[in-house]
C-alpha cells in the first residue's frame, strides 16, 4: 500500500521539494509527504497554490520503478477524478495535460517532478476539499472550486486522502491503454477552440503517448508540452 512512511508537516514550504529530497536520499517506493498548508506550493509554470490551512490535500508521492508511465501526467488526474467521484460524488473532467475540473472551475492541480535516470519521480497533488468561496483569492473565485462547493456538502479531508491513495495505487499498476481510455472519457477540451503559444485551433483528444491533438489551419499537430488555454 502506497501511502507508508508518511511525513505530516503541519506547515513546510513545498510538500514536493520536501518529497524530492527524499527520494534523493533513497526513500521508498510510496513514501508520502502531506501537509496542513505550504508557503511555497507550486503548479505547473511556476504558478503558486494557495490554500488556507486544513483546507486542502496537499501532498506528494515518491513512486519508484514506474515503468513504463511516461504517462503518468496522465494517470495522476484520472485517480484524482475517480476518488473525487466515489467519495463526494463530484464529477470531474481533466484539462490537458492534468489540471482537474468540476463544474468548468478548477478543482485540483497536479505537478510531476522527478529524475527517470535516477529512476524515481514525485507526484505532487493539490486538491480543494473543504475550501470555501470566500477563501479563494477574488481573482480565483470564479474559476477554483472545492470539493465541498462542488458536492454542496461537507466532505471529509482523510476519507479523501484514503481514497486518492487507493485510486492512484491502482493506476499506477494500470495499461497505457487503459490510463488513456478512463483519461480520454473525461477530456474537459475535446472539440473545443484553445489557444497555445504558438497558435490557435480546435483540440482533438490526446494520442497514444499523452500528447494534445490539436488542428489548426487545416494541420493536425501534436503539442508535447507546454500551456494551452481554453478559449470561453
Amino acid at each position: 500500500m502506497i501511502g507508508r512512511p508518511r511525513v505530516h508537516h503541519r506547515d513546510t514550504d513545498s510538500t514536493n521539494e520536501r518529497a524530492r529530497e527524499l527520494a534523493a536520499a533513497g526513500a521508498p517506493h510510496g513514501t508520502l509527504v502531506t501537509a496542513d498548508a505550504q508557503s511555497a506550493g507550486r503548479g505547473r509554470q511556476g504558478r503558486s497554490w494557495v490554500a488556507p490551512p486544513g483546507s486542502a490535500i496537499l501532498m506528494s508521492l515518491v513512486v519508484r520503478d514506474f515503468g513504463e508511465h511516461a504517462l503518468l501526467p496522465l494517470a495522476v488526474p484520472v485517480a484524482v477524478c475517480e476518488a473525487s467521484e466515489s467519495v463526494a460524488g463530484v464529477e470531474c473532467r481533466i484539462k490537458w495535460p492534468n489540471d482537474v475540473w468540476a463544474d468548468g472551475r478548477k478543482l485540483a492541480g497536479i505537478l510531476v517532478e522527478g529524475r527517470p535516470q535516477e529512476g524515481w519521480a514525485v507526484l505532487g497533488i493539490g486538491l480543494n476539499v473543504s475550501t470555501a468561496a470566500s477563501d479563494f483569492p477574488p481573482e480565483l473565485r470564479d474559476t477554483a472550486t472545492s470539493l465541498a462547493l462542488a458536492a454542496g456538502e461537507p466532505v471529509d479531508r482523510d476519507d479523501m486522502l484514503e481514497a486518492l491513495l487507493e485510486t492512484l495505487e491502482a493506476r499506477l499498476d494500470s495499461s497505457a491503454g487503459e490510463i488513456l481510455d478512463a483519461w480520454r472519457r473525461r477530456d474537459a477540451l475535446k472539440n473545443e477552440q484553445v489557444r497555445w503559444r504558438d497558435g490557435e485551433g480546435t483540440a482533438k483528444g490526446v494520442s497514444d503517448t499523452g500528447a494534445l491533438i490539436v488542428e489548426s489551419d487545416g494541420e493536425r499537430l501534436e503539442l508535447d508540452a507546454g500551456e494551452v488555454h481554453l478559449l470561453r
